[in-house]
């Protein structure tokens, strides 16, 4: 039986630690070291139930390792994933199979994330059939039911067309479908706007939203675009090069975000909120560092103009500010 908890959370990551070992060179030989891509370090993070939460920040800031980590496609270096306060960690392999069905992965990309050489209802009715779920027949009609439930009717004329013979939205939609399938708890939708056509962004969007209220989903929503974080999440985490810099609700952080990375976000999207978060907005100075070289201390400081001398030599840690609202700055120290 699956020990998960009653009423417990959908999704929470505690001190999550992604590592990536980097090959070595003669110097690391020569002292004996062991470098370290630090993908996600030291992640913590909240789900409710039936709310979608935003992971936003730049290329290469941890927002789609974490997702992976959460799937089961990449393995923690450390910390803790519950689902329905389940500890993935403690559960035997087919306990682990049960839970992961509850959670599916919407991909960037469709074109990568789909077969070209595969049917359109076959790469949907693929999980059914992985997972040997009902005959042949039920598993066919439920991919139909998805590809009717995303959009794409009639859905029997979808079901055999090839991945080429579609539009990029379309092609999302199918990906979707596909994550559907299952009727999971919990939907990943990893930058799943990215790769569409500006013409179909919204209607993806208000797709996922629809489906969320339908299905009643829990979603984490992963992106680099905040206008699109702002439209469709209830609460928002701001990750830097593997760290959280601020999270809380959608409207307080973007009404009045707090770290500086947060306000130099909103100031390419002034719109966003409230006046206020246009009026506080900063630029940072420079390029994002060598993920590879981390600097010291706060990670943000060689392109802060609050930076002082505590920033460059100690990290901040995350503090509750009050109101749901937590920020990793010296400045709220």
């Amino acid at each position: 039986m699956l020990r998960a908890t009653s009423g417990a959370e959908p999704l929470v990551v505690e001190n999550l630690k992604v590592y990536y070992p980097l090959r070595r060179t003669l110097e690391d030989l020569l002292r004996g070291r062991r470098r370290y891509l630090r993908a996600v370090d030291g992640v913590s993070l909240r789900l409710a139930e039936k709310t979608t939460l935003a992971l936003v920040g730049e290329s290469g800031s941890g927002k789609t390792t974490i997702a992976r980590a959460v799937v089961g496609l990449v393995e923690p270096t450390a910390g803790r994933i519950l689902l329905w306060g389940a500890d993935l960690r403690t559960l035997e392999r087919e306990e682990l199979r049960k839970v992961r069905r509850m959670v599916q992965m919407v991909f960037q990309d469709p074109s990568t994330s789909l077969n070209p050489r595969m049917k359109v209802g076959d790469q949907v009715k693929y999980p059914l059939d992985v997972n040997e779920l009902g005959p042949p027949e039920e598993r066919r009609e439920r991919a139909l039911e998805a590809l009717e439930l995303v959009g794409l009717k009639p859905a029997e004329d979808f079901y055999n067309r090839y991945p080429h013979q579609l539009s990029g939205g379309q092609r999302q939609r199918v990906a979707i479908a596909r994550a559907i399938v299952l009727r999971p708890r919990l939907l990943i939708a990893d930058e799943p706007i990215a790769n569409v056509d500006v013409s179909a962004r919204a209607q993806i969007l208000e797709l996922l939203r629809e489906l969320k209220e339908s299905m009643g989903l829990s979603m984490v929503y992963i992106t680099h675009d905040l206008s699109s974080a702002w439209s469709i999440a209830d609460s928002v985490v701001v990750m830097y090069l593997g760290k959280v810099v601020e999270s809380g609700g959608v409207e307080e952080v973007f009404g009045e975000p707090l770290h500086p990375y947060t306000r130099a976000l909103l100031h390419a999207v002034p719109a966003i909120g409230a006046e206020k978060a246009a009026a506080e907005a900063i630029k940072l100075k420079g390029e994002i560092p060598n993920p590879l070289e981390m600097p010291s201390g706060c990670r943000l400081h060689p392109r802060c103009p609050f930076a002082t001398d505590k920033c460059r030599v100690e990290e901040p840690e995350l503090r509750d500010v009050g109101r749901g609202r937590f920020v990793a700055c010296h400045l709220y120290s």
